[in-house]
């Protein structure tokens, strides 16, 4: 049976867990800009100083691949129609290399300021957390989950949750931390070039 996280809520992870999926999904409202919703899941690696130490450590729709295949981003879906996740990462805890302490997961809105839209008009937001049994699992059981149910307004991209070490033991953060500015203004705060 899944945890059901709130904002801040913290969680140790199962620590025979090697693989998992981090599935993300979310539903746009009622728009009338004439534009499509294209919302982008991606991943950041983090060093101890919580900084991207190299850019291909940043995992999203142009990099899907980290540098030893540990995180795993299988591609953009440019609609976000239908049931069940939008986007999905794998993540192989067995390759994560030693320096790397944290990895965010963040939700952005391509295009957001062009287009004139925000997380507001994003609703049923989540984010799941599932145990893979072998490479070849799609689907996971979900162990934990955690709903966005917060407002907001006028952001652009969220970083919604960090997978982080603590101690040896990887652990799940519920952040749900808006930011204005779009998938720049989070690569700009872990410390990448735009």
């Amino acid at each position: 049976m899944a945890i059901n996280l709130t904002k801040g809520q913290r969680v140790s992870l199962d620590n025979s867990m090697k693989l998992a999926l981090v599935g993300l999904g979310w539903d746009t409202n009622r728009y009338d800009g004439g534009y499509d919703f294209d919302l982008d899941a991606s991943a950041f690696l983090l060093g101890e100083n919580g900084k991207l130490s190299r850019d291909e450590d940043f995992i999203f729709y142009n990099n899907l691949e980290s540098r030893n295949g540990a995180v795993i981003h299988t591609g953009d879906n440019l609609t976000g129609d239908g049931d069940g996740d939008d986007e999905v990462i794998y993540i192989d805890f067995t390759k994560i290399p030693s320096d790397i302490k944290k990895i965010a997961i963040c939700v952005t809105i391509h295009e957001a300021e062009a287009r004139r839209q925000n997380f507001g008009q994003v609703s049923n937001a989540y984010i799941r957390i599932a145990k893979r049994y072998d490479e070849f699992d799609e689907v996971g059981d979900t162990i934990l989950k955690f709903d966005l149910e917060e407002e907001f307004s006028i952001e652009t991209a969220l970083v919604v949750a960090e997978i982080y070490n603590k101690n040896g033991e990887w652990r799940f953060n519920a952040v749900a931390a808006g930011y204005q500015g779009g998938l720049e203004a989070i690569i700009r705060s872990f410390g990448g070039n735009v």
